[in-house]
């Protein structure tokens, strides 16, 4: 099984939330910090089972999240 992570721009996170509705892992949350614009941007858990699928980065409308996988 493949072992994935994902990094988010906070800065370019709108704080949308779709990535959530879509992760098939439950592996993002939203953050409890406001960015320099004013939003509450995503935030992934590290310690979450992330598979790397890239569906939350495909659904991202501000391209804020690269995906990586092991």
């Amino acid at each position: 099984m493949t072992k994935g992570s994902i990094m988010i721009d906070q800065e370019l996170c709108k704080g949308c939330r779709i990535c959530f509705h879509f992760c098939p892992k439950g592996s993002i949350s939203q953050s409890e910090k406001l960015n320099a614009n004013g939003y509450l941007p995503a935030l992934f858990d590290n310690n979450s089972e992330c598979s790397g699928c890239g569906i939350c980065a495909i659904v991202c409308s501000e391209v804020a999240i690269e995906v990586y996988r092991e």
